[in-house]
């Protein structure tokens, strides 16, 4: 019987302030990828999806989601705030987890303030996965 030996994960220590704060630019960047939807859907669909109930609580799930979104950005903005520079925490095996290159990469590089989604890229441009 053969078995898979997996390399071990190597550690890799962060300052957990840092780490949160690139996640609450993740978050930012969710809610404004969310928020772009909405507009989208009304184009497509005219004034008649305005006239569903089905669709006025899709369009409102959409508002919620951002808002969730945006809420846990704050709360983890201003918890942070709180937590010293000299907590570390080792951060491989969830970045191992995380399968997004691009979100990885922000998550990983010590990008504060950046971030992973490519909002500048020209319509009809997409990624094979």
């Amino acid at each position: 019987m053969n078995d898979i030996v997996k390399p071990p994960i190597t550690s890799f220590e962060e300052c957990l302030p840092e780490v949160l704060m690139r996640l609450v630019s993740e978050l930012h960047d969710v809610a404004y990828l969310i928020e772009r939807i909405e507009p989208q859907l009304l184009e497509l669909g005219g004034d008649q999806i305005l006239q569903s109930p089905d669709s006025i609580k899709v369009l409102q799930g959409i508002d919620l989601a951002v808002q969730k979104t945006r809420g846990l950005a704050e709360f983890i903005d201003t918890i942070t705030a709180s937590i010293p520079n000299e907590w570390m925490v080792d951060v491989s095996t969830a970045l191992s987890l995380v399968k997004l290159a691009d979100m990885q990469k922000a998550l990983t590089n010590g990008m504060r303030h950046g971030h992973s989604q490519p909002l500048s890229k020209a319509a009809g441009d997409f990624d094979f996965f």
